[in-house]
């Protein structure tokens, strides 16, 4: 008979993800799951919504109560020693509003994915939401990651440049009070793509990569904020929680999966 030798257990940080679900689960609360394991966390979830959604659609949300998510998050926030928060897509004023409170109750790192349009093309954030995401949730935020699309909503100008890039990521860190890292994902540039992160204290920190062809991107924008907020759970400082989430999502892009002749990230 083989024994399997014993190994002490590792502590882990663990991490909340209070976003929506996706039934595909390429991207929200699932992503972010599989993202804290794979960066050495222990994962739980707060779900705001539900979604039908696969990486081409989003056939369906379906909001749950206030009630039921103040549940999830004292069933969690009341038992697991958190160490970071990263929320997703909340959809509406009234979510934002009830997530905000639970951000200033818990004091933790924070990071906020303002998501808004899915890869799909899919509104994720109702219009009458945006004010409560300006005002209610960005100002707790210790890292927010707009896309360039989401950049335009929250400053009233898109960036199409590197230097733009600059330029807004400095807005936003003064209109909002937050550091910002700006992707630039959605730059005309094909080849090479360019990240900003500005920080609260003036320090800037800009991160080049080269794009990678053929892999569907659904989820990207989840996998890198959990992945930061993971590695901000470890006690990492914020320049270098970005710098191992952004090589990491490299690797899920660069090591894909495959399901029926299209790549996927494997995160």
């Amino acid at each position: 008979m083989r024994f399997l030798s014993h190994m002490a257990p590792q502590p882990m940080p663990a991490v909340v993800s209070i976003a929506t679900t996706d039934s595909g689960c390429g991207a929200g609360s699932q992503a972010d799951l599989l993202t804290f394991a794979a960066r050495d966390t222990y994962g739980t979830t707060v779900l705001t919504n539900l979604t039908a959604q696969n990486p081409d659609a989003v056939l369906a949300i379906e909001e749950l109560s206030s009630e039921f998510i103040e549940a999830q998050w004292k069933a969690v926030h009341g038992f697991f020693p958190l160490k970071a928060i990263k929320t997703g897509m909340l959809f509406s004023s009234r979510v934002i509003q009830l997530v905000a409170g639970f951000l200033r109750e818990a004091k933790l790192p924070v990071v906020v994915d303002p998501v808004m349009v899915s890869t799909s093309g899919a509104v994720l954030l109702q219009e009458a939401a945006i004010e409560a995401l300006k005002t209610e949730l960005l100002p707790l935020a210790t890292l927010m990651t707009p896309n360039l699309d989401e950049a335009k909503v929250l400053l009233g100008w898109r960036p199409n440049t590197p230097a733009e890039m600059e330029r807004a990521a400095q807005e936003l860190v003064d209109q909002y009070h937050t550091s910002v890292l700006l992707k630039g994902g959605h730059l005309e540039d094909k080849t090479e793509l360019v990240d900003i992160l500005q920080i609260q204290d003036g320090r800037q920190r800009k991160f080049r990569h080269y794009r990678i062809e053929g892999v569907d991107t659904h989820g990207g924008g989840c996998t890198l904020s959990s992945a930061i907020a993971a590695e901000l759970a470890k006690d990492h400082e914020l320049e270098l929680a970005v710098a191992e989430a952004l090589a990491y999502l490299h690797q899920t892009f660069a090591q894909p999966l495959q399901v029926d002749g299209r790549n996927y990230i494997n995160h």
